[in-house]
């Protein structure tokens, strides 16, 4: 499913939060009128952002606990399912998984902000 698929998704270029605001792994809610939508934003590799919902049963990948890296940084895991996916592409590498959405962003007088669709 492409982000833009869901409901309460941001329009693209939406200011989702100040760069400097990204260290590690960001969790966030971006309020729009639509409603909330989850992301987790992170730098590693470039400036990245994923829809915080894991493929298997759409639970955010933090609903069991705040680790979301893996302890080498190269790795985000689902706290519930054990899932993990290449931080820097989103492709699934293990556990229960089926695929998972990647957003294409930019940064702009340090803020970053959605931009053209892009699935994996």
């Amino acid at each position: 499913m492409a982000w833009t698929d869901y409901s309460s998704a941001p329009a693209p270029g939406t200011r989702v939060c100040p760069l400097a605001q990204v260290a590690g792994v960001l969790s966030l809610s971006v309020v729009t009128d639509k409603g909330s939508f989850p992301l987790l934003v992170t730098q590693a590799g470039g400036l990245r952002a994923y829809v915080n919902a894991c493929p298997h049963q759409y639970l955010p990948l933090d609903y069991r606990s705040d680790q979301l890296l893996s302890a080498d940084g190269t790795m985000l895991m689902c706290s519930a399912h054990g899932a993990r996916f290449d931080i820097s592409t989103g492709a699934a590498l293990g556990g229960r998984i089926a695929g998972w959405t990647r957003f294409r962003w930019r940064s702009s007088m340090g803020w970053s902000s959605s931009g053209k669709t892009r699935t994996r």
